[in-house]
């Protein structure tokens, strides 16, 4: 994570970092181009400094639900433990949460009632910096991360770090829905708590 330090003049978030967590090869996930801005109407989806969760839910005009495809708890001594490893049916969620020190996951949001993916996402956060009540509702993966921050009144301010046009790979083609080579748009942001920089974000949006 960037150090307070950084602040204004903080370092880009990594973006092939976040991917790298999920996909050895970054092509299999997609072609990211940086770009300064998007056409409508993803610049009203992507280009603000707000909740992504609140943003999609207004321009679609339905809530959303999250879908958690692969997780993964880094422990103290940097092992990891993923989704699927035995160690969270052998010990518990709950008890692999209260041992993480850090979380990323791979998610698509979908509309409650028409069943829509209209995003998907890739989150690196720090726990110790969001409060214990919030992080383990996080960590349960049943509820979007901007609702759960929000529903606990987190001080937090989210800060939009650079736009990118993307060209679907495989597996991007395959959550969202789209064609291969169909061109969608998204962004890497970065979210304070409690004056702290604690969760990083890459967001793919579809109309």
């Amino acid at each position: 994570m960037p150090s307070p330090s950084d602040s204004p003049l903080r370092r880009h978030i990594d973006i092939d970092s976040l991917i790298s967590q999920f996909y050895p090869d970054s092509d299999t996930l997609a072609k990211f181009e940086q770009v300064t801005a998007c056409p409508p109407p993803f610049d009203q989806l992507l280009d603000h400094n707000s909740h992504m969760t609140v943003t999609v839910e207004a321009f679609h005009e339905e809530q959303v639900n999250v879908v958690v495809h692969r997780s993964c708890n880094r422990m103290p001594d940097g092992t990891a433990v993923w989704q699927d490893d035995p160690a969270l049916q052998r010990e518990g969620r709950r008890s692999i949460a209260e041992q993480t020190v850090s979380y990323s996951r791979e998610i698509t949001l979908v509309t409650q009632g028409t069943g829509k993916i209209v995003q998907y996402g890739l989150v690196r956060l720090d726990p110790s910096t969001i409060g214990h009540d919030v992080w383990m509702e996080i960590a349960s993966e049943g509820i979007p991360l901007g609702r759960a921050l929000i529903n606990h009144n987190v001080l937090r301010s989210v800060e939009l770090d650079r736009l990118w046009k993307i060209t679907p790979g495989r597996a991007l083609a395959s959550f969202l829905k789209t064609a291969p080579n169909e061109i969608v748009f998204g962004r890497t942001a970065l979210i304070r708590c409690n004056d702290q920089p604690a969760i990083e974000l890459v967001e793919i949006v579809r109309e």
